[in-house]
């Protein structure tokens, strides 16, 4: 028998790792047996012991869990493992010797992705895991590709804050060649609508609309405002006395 191997984020295979929680001795014996060829199997003969090696081992990827246990049954074990950020998104198949509809349907409702009935049927047993496995590798690898994703779309955002805040940064040099005036009065506008905006920040009639983005948008827009002035011949913008109608 082969063993199966998933991928690791890196690119490199593994072995899966399993995890088979059984009160009963002979249980786990059969189950151990059965998977050991193919995957690298953890036992546990009760419910807090699980809980602790499922914190403990993070390349863990499926769980065989009892129903029926003293201490704390599958469903106490399998609620506690989705209230843990560290265990929540392992798969559980539950494997026991209740068929009741409504026991299913509850195993279902606490995260449970399978049952499996006793007596143990090998073909049935890994060909369910087999598949739990797979479906598990294709989230791991759209996860993965989602956060890579992620981080490219922040840092080409960085990039495109950036290459904002440099252009107007021009456009303001710009303007302040043609009129040094204005070119200071650029910069205080800024700095002024940053500290008005900042102080009106806490004021109840401004807090729905004002936040620090918002805030950041405004000051970085503040010295467009004066803009205008670049495109005005220099025998207007320069003169020293008034202007006619026309100019």
């Amino acid at each position: 028998m082969t063993s199966y191997q998933t991928t690791h984020p890196s690119g490199a295979p593994r072995i899966a790792t399993l995890l088979v929680v059984d009160d009963t001795p002979e249980n786990l014996t059969v189950l151990t047996e059965l998977l050991a060829p193919s995957y690298r199997v953890l036992v546990s003969n009760s419910g807090p012991r699980a809980l602790r090696l499922a914190q403990s081992e993070p390349s863990l990827d499926l769980i065989l869990l009892d129903v029926m246990m003293p201490d704390m049954d599958g469903y106490g074990v399998l609620a506690r493992l989705k209230e843990n950020p560290a265990t929540a998104d392992v798969p559980v198949i539950f494997v026991t010797a209740m068929t009741a509809m409504e026991e299913e349907q509850r195993g279902f409702d606490l995260g449970a992705v399978d049952y499996i009935t006793k007596p143990i049927r090998p073909p049935i047993v890994l060909a369910r895991v087999k598949a739990q496995l797979e479906l598990k590798e294709a989230r791991d690898w759209l996860k993965n590709k989602n956060e890579v994703l992620e981080a490219e779309v922040a840092a080409r955002l960085g990039e495109i804050l950036l290459i904002q805040d440099v252009s107007i940064h021009a456009l303001a040099r710009l303007a302040e060649t043609r009129d040094p005036e204005t070119g200071n009065h650029i910069h205080r506008t800024q700095s002024y609508v940053r500290a008005l905006a900042t102080r009106l920040l806490p004021h109840s009639r401004f807090s729905a609309l004002l936040s620090g983005d918002y805030i950041d948008q405004l000051a970085k827009s503040a010295p467009l405002h004066d803009i205008g002035k670049v495109g005005i011949p220099d025998h207007i913008l320069l003169k020293p006395g008034k202007l006619t109608a026309d100019e």
